[in-house]
């Protein structure tokens, strides 16, 4: 089995994956890695799993060579890490590729190989960030914007008299009280906001039919109220980086 890590800045996802697919997954705190007790959440997910390799895409610098020293420790393997120099299967048509996070680059080859050029991710994560691969095959770019979690927290820290809120789908347009009101503004909101976004993507890719692949842990609920979103992967950063050790293993070119 390979086991992958996927180190995001509130959460760690965790991957078990075979020659063709990810197989089970869950997730861990990535401040587990700083406090020092990752190594027994990710032994207790492994379990008896035979792993013969490992893969690792890191957005947190700090966690990055505690997460690799883990896994020499633990089963005496050296661990391959996603970077646009040791990316294959997709091209990177940015000015700057070593700015590029890890997490995206695997989103945009696993969203290549599955639904082909151009293509869009929106991974629904700390931030939302939109990944654009163009005609050609090549990463080109995205957007950041602030992810929805972090809009909520945000009025509840700055403002004494608004909760924080547990984000779900609101009853109405119409809040009835503090929290319904913050809970329209936040989720119908945000669909508002990744609409406009997709609809100019469409528009700069010359792309009306444009794939809309989304991930992350809001995924599921944007994407109900999006028919711009066309399919739905939770797990397309594990996948993403499947496909990279797999690449980097076989030694294909990009």
């Amino acid at each position: 089995m390979i086991l992958l890590f996927d180190i995001g800045n509130t959460h760690t996802h965790l991957g078990l994956a075979d020659d063709r697919r990810v197989v089970k997954v869950t997730n861990i705190p990535t401040s587990a890695w700083t406090a020092g007790c990752a190594g027994p959440l990710v032994a207790k997910f492994t379990r008896r799993a035979k792993i013969h390799a490992a893969a690792l895409c890191s957005v947190v610098p700090s966690a990055t060579p505690r997460a690799i020293d883990f896994i020499h420790s633990a089963w005496q393997l050296d661990c391959f890490v996603l970077g646009p120099r040791t990316l294959r299967g997709v091209g990177v048509a940015y000015p700057r590729p070593s700015s590029i996070g890890p997490d995206r680059l695997a989103n945009a080859l696993a969203a290549r190989q599955r639904f082909g050029a151009p293509a869009v991710v929106v991974d629904f994560g700390t931030a939302v960030t939109f990944d654009v691969i163009d005609r050609h095959g090549n990463y080109t770019g995205g957007i950041i914007a602030p992810g929805l979690a972090a809009m909520t927290d945000y009025l509840h820290e700055k403002t004494e008299l608004l909760p924080r809120i547990r984000i779900r789908e609101p009853r109405s347009i119409i809040g009835r009280n503090t929290e319904q009101a913050m809970l329209a503004g936040a989720v119908y909101g945000y669909r508002g906001l990744v609409r406009e976004l997709i609809g100019r993507l469409k528009r700069e890719l010359k792309s009306p039919r444009l794939p809309v692949v989304a991930t992350g842990g809001y995924a599921k609920l944007i994407a109900r109220g999006l028919p711009e979103i066309t399919t739905i992967v939770p797990d397309l950063t594990l996948e993403g980086l499947r496909l990279a050790h797999r690449a980097h293993a076989h030694g294909e070119g990009a």
